[in-house]
């Protein structure tokens, strides 16, 4: 049973990431697969919840590689999250799986999904373990204020990522330098230990 599974998740891998979301087919996956199109609903409800489960699984190997990655965390924090975003925006658009995600057709089919089968939760689980890690890091080395709680430090980071979905509206010509923008007023606010 697991071997089905893990069969339809790697043709899934290989076509969503050679044809894209929209052009891949729960018939060409069970083709690819060998196996009859009611087999594949053994396993997965949707063509949707496949392709969530191996987003999933594409954004946690990001994570971890930008958790492991040769960032110097003893550099400015500005500079460092700084990186660590350049570090997600190249991983994202490297990667077709992941690069779905911008896709605005899609978008709102593929996020429902996503929260529904406990995505964001995943992935604040892994993030927020490390980044607990630097903001107390930070904090000993008096790097950062001490004054705002590590959880609000905390929701301010996280906050920076769901910009991007909103790029088209704040204006694709706009965005990356709103992007940088934020950065810096946040990490400003937040080593200005003047306060």
């Amino acid at each position: 049973m697991e071997d089905k599974k893990a069969e339809i998740f790697r043709c899934g891998q290989e076509l969503f990431s050679s044809k894209g979301f929209k052009d891949t087919n729960v018939s060409d996956i069970t083709k690819m697969c060998g196996i009859a199109v009611g087999t594949f609903y053994n396993y997965y409800a949707s063509k949707e919840k496949l392709f969530i489960d191996i987003y999933l699984q594409e954004n946690e190997k990001l994570k971890r590689s930008i958790l492991q990655s040769s960032v110097n965390l003893d550099d400015e924090p500005a500079k460092v999250l700084k990186e660590i975003m350049a570090l997600n925006y190249s991983g994202i658009n490297s990667n077709p799986i992941l690069k779905e995600w911008y896709n605005k057709a899609l978008f709102s089919k593929l996020e429902k999904e996503f929260y529904e089968h406990g995505g964001i939760e995943g992935i604040h689980e892994m993030m927020n373990s490390g980044t607990l890690e630097l903001i107390r890091h930070w904090k000993n080395k008096g790097k950062i204020r001490e004054d705002l709680e590590d959880g609000m430090i905390l929701a301010l980071f996280n906050s920076v990522p769901y910009i991007d979905i909103h790029k088209e509206e704040i204006g694709v010509s706009y965005f990356p330098q709103v992007l940088d923008y934020l950065v810096e007023f946040i990490m400003k606010g937040l080593t200005d230990i003047q306060h």
